[in-house]
């Protein structure tokens, strides 16, 4: 049987057309190895894309991995309109953030879950002196977005400020 792109029997399209046609109409596989530096940074952090636009064609997803030193504390920092579910591969990172009053610690362990909504400002850190942490994270966005900030700060609980 022969086809259009050698694989698909209906795909039809040629040149770039075809180029992004195939992206979206087949199932990809990024070996480890695969993974991509060149994303978003934040100073005590090693971020790898996997799952992007640019590597596979994504429209509404970034996924990648994070790897975070022994006794390291990451900059401050927020996603923009990302909502960033991670899961906890290794160690023992803590998430922080502040809730109106003062920072809160969430403290967390291998096969934990973490959701950060869009615009929160967080940051991770490693308090364990020998192990790095890596977490998986997952975006709703098809880029990482990573805004670093100065300090921690609340968001207000209504939309445009003030509170419930």
């Amino acid at each position: 049987m022969s086809s259009a792109d050698g694989f698909h029997p209906d795909l039809k399209t040629t040149g770039v057309d075809h180029t992004l046609a195939s992206l979206r109409t087949r199932v990809h596989h990024l070996r480890a190895a695969g993974v991509s530096s060149d994303t978003a940074q934040t100073t005590g952090m090693q971020r790898f894309a996997a799952i992007s636009g640019a590597s596979v064609g994504s429209e509404k997803i970034w996924m990648g991995e994070t790897h975070v030193s022994p006794e390291t504390v990451s900059d401050n920092h927020h996603h923009g309109e990302s909502e960033t579910a991670i899961f906890v591969r290794s160690g023992n990172p803590e998430f922080v953030f502040h809730d109106g009053h003062g920072e809160i610690r969430i403290a967390t362990a291998p096969g934990d879950y973490v959701f950060v909504p869009p615009y929160v400002p967080h940051r991770e850190e490693n308090p364990d002196p020998s192990n790095p942490a890596v977490i998986v994270i997952a975006r709703s966005t098809q880029e990482a977005i990573v805004v670093n900030l100065p300090a921690l700060y609340a968001l207000p609980d209504k939309p445009g400020g003030g509170s419930a």
